[in-house]
């Protein structure tokens, strides 16, 4: 038996508080075509308008049952203090993207065998204002999401691998955590959880650490993830980029990439 989780009656309300029930539906939250640097725009301030409500509200919601919205409401948070026109108008775009989903939410299958699994995938240097990169991570049971994160991280990567590399850093934390709550809720002993990542370098230098100059500089905090590999808590496994399901998390996608991602989430339209 499927069950399911939604916010419907909450996406109704907050898109009314903020007048956009008149407003046309859109098939994306962001738009890969538009950035939102205040650098390269010559946009002006937005002036009176429910800036930091209108956020809040959608980091809830993002943080609850909607992680197909999280990546565009962690990038419109970065502006809270002087908002610009577009990123007031990026805003209205998350809104107007929940009111074409209002009935969508998560599916989980009941009939699925009860296994951890996760995705990790980083945006080398997509944040064009301080060119750090933006983690994703993603965690899966029963075919349904339990856990998932979208942030910038905390330095800049020099590489690709880099950026993966603290990516899957991050993930492993949050793995750790879960692994032992659900070992402790259910009965699921002996089961590794595995770890999806689409970078072979990265994967490399998790499970073969040579000292090597063009690694020595990472932060030994995220050297955390060979440790628990070591240890056996997680396997890694390669997996195609096609196949990344967190690269929703780090970056906004074209409508045709975004929808395959969410019905291969699972977040579908329910029958409410």
């Amino acid at each position: 038996m499927d069950r399911s989780n939604h916010q419907s009656s909450y996406c109704q309300r907050i898109s009314e508080r903020f007048n956009i029930g008149e407003a046309n539906a859109l098939c994306i939250p962001a738009d890969p075509q538009h950035s939102l640097d205040p650098n390269l725009s010559e946009s002006t301030q937005a002036g009176e308008v429910p800036y930091r409500e209108s956020v809040g509200s959608l980091l809830y919601l993002s943080q609850i049952t909607r992680p197909n919205i999280t990546f565009a409401v962690n990038l419109v948070s970065r502006y809270l203090e002087k908002p610009l026109i577009i990123h007031w108008n990026a805003v209205k775009r998350i809104l107007k993207y929940l009111k074409g989903t209002f009935n969508y939410g998560l599916i989980y299958d009941s009939s699925v065998k009860l296994k951890l699994c996760g995705y990790s995938d980083a945006d080398y240097a997509g944040d064009t204002t301080t060119r750090r990169s933006t983690s994703g991570s993603i965690f899966m049971m029963t075919n349904g999401i339990v856990a998932w994160c979208s942030q910038r991280q905390k330095s800049v990567a020099l590489s690709t691998t880099e950026a993966e590399y603290v990516a899957l850093s991050q993930a492993v934390q949050e793995l750790t955590w879960l692994t032992l709550l659900t070992s402790d809720l259910l009965e699921t002993q002996g089961e590794t959880p595995v770890l999806y990542a689409d970078n072979q370098s990265a994967i490399k230098l998790v499970k073969n650490p040579e000292f090597h100059k063009r690694t020595k500089h990472i932060d030994v905090r995220y050297h955390y993830i060979r440790e628990k590999f070591n240890e056996g808590v997680f396997s890694l496994e390669y997996v195609c980029s096609k196949e990344q399901l967190a690269d929703i998390l780090t970056k906004p996608t074209p409508r045709t990439r975004f929808q395959e991602l969410r019905e291969m989430l699972g977040i579908r339209h329910l029958d409410i």
